[in-house]
């Protein structure tokens, strides 16, 4: 309870600042960071956690400020890759002059995931022969790509959304001391089950079940899978009060799942299905206690794959010797599991967080 108490004053804290953060313009609040500079690193004879190998494998990443700069592991979600964080909400908020990832101060690291974006995958060619990765092998890579390919050898803050918290969540147990502070979002400290896990399995069997699938080896598109991945995210994405004001009758709901599925879509199956499945044996339980460095976990009261209700959060919390919990209320203007993807919600608790938290080395 003395944790939840904590919590409670961070919401009170946060609140008032909320309708404020909410009526402001992204374009408006645009920062003037640097221009993202792309790079690619080959990991050689990378091995998979059940023994599989690769001779090279591929990790494409974004860049942000001077190498000189304290250097920051921002990790993206699911389905996503590094530009998912370079938007006006996110790098915006957080990327410039004054602000809490302050460019000028801050060397920004955002790798794609080791599967999916511009680093190696099944739909570069192996399709559903590419080894069978899951989020201890993602987190592997992204170490190896800091630590070995960029030279890194301590990291200030290691912060991530969704799959992105829960690969922050393992690096802290896998590399212990290798960072000063952890901000995981919208990703809880307990294995994955509920709603979570078994949206995702209808997910994968629904694609596999599709006859023009050709069980990953399809010529065109899976008819059904811009509609399956759809039904996936409104399920687990965009909160309760927020769709209800997008979509309050019928024919709302109707046109705006239109426009969603009249939007461009490029997420190939395989390659959705590998991340998916990624997911099914992310426990980070048992190694909670070897987690070192402070921790501030956010995450919105609105997140259909992480409810609050479940307690899993606080009693998860209860294992990790420096954790505070931000809770950001739910409201018409969040975004349920994907609230943490607006930086203006937290951008202040973040700056404060890190001004807590002693740089031990460089």
């Amino acid at each position: 309870m003395r944790l939840f108490a904590r919590t409670l004053l961070l919401i009170s804290s946060l609140a008032s600042g909320m309708a404020a953060a909410a009526t402001i313009s992204s374009p408006v609040m645009a920062a003037n960071y640097p221009t993202p500079k792309p790079g690619d690193w080959i990991a050689h004879d990378f091995r998979f956690h059940d023994g599989e190998m690769l001779p090279h494998v591929k990790l494409h990443y974004v860049t942000i400020g001077h190498p000189s700069g304290e250097p920051v592991l921002i990790l993206h979600g699911t389905f996503e890759t590094s530009k998912s964080l370079l938007t006006p909400d996110f790098a915006g908020a957080l990327f410039g002059p004054g602000q809490p990832l302050d460019a000028r101060k801050y060397f920004i690291i955002i790798p794609d995931v080791l599967g999916g974006g511009g680093s190696a995958k099944p739909s570069d060619g192996l399709r559903m022969k590419f080894p069978h990765y899951d989020y201890t092998d993602v987190v592997n890579a992204e170490y190896q790509l800091v630590h070995d390919g960029l030279g890194i050898k301590h990291l200030r803050l290691v912060m991530g959304h969704s799959m992105g918290g829960m690969e922050t969540w393992i690096m802290a147990e896998d590399y212990p001391g290798y960072m000063d502070a952890l901000v995981p979002m919208a990703a809880e400290p307990a294995s994955i089950g509920g709603r979570n896990w078994m949206m995702r399995r209808m997910l994968i069997d629904a694609i596999e079940a599709d006859p023009s699938w050709d069980h990953g080896d399809y010529k065109t598109e899976p008819k059904a899978l811009h509609v399956d991945t759809l039904m996936f995210a409104t399920g687990t994405n965009g909160g309760t009060l927020a769709d209800q004001a997008k979509a309050p009758s019928s024919a709302l709901g109707d046109a705006l799942l239109a426009r969603e599925l009249a939007a461009p879509f490029h997420i190939d199956a395989d390659d959705e299905i590998y991340q998916v499945a990624s997911a099914s044996d992310y426990d980070p339980t048992p190694g909670l206690n070897k987690i070192s460095a402070p921790v501030l976990t956010i995450d919105s009261a609105d997140d259909e794959r992480n409810p609050l209700e479940t307690g899993l959060m606080e009693a998860g919390l209860r294992h990790v010797r420096h954790a505070q919990f931000l809770l950001i209320p739910a409201s018409a203007q969040t975004h349920g599991h994907n609230t943490t993807l607006d930086a203006h919600f937290y951008a202040a608790q973040l700056a404060a967080f890190l001004a807590s938290v002693p740089q031990l080395s460089s």
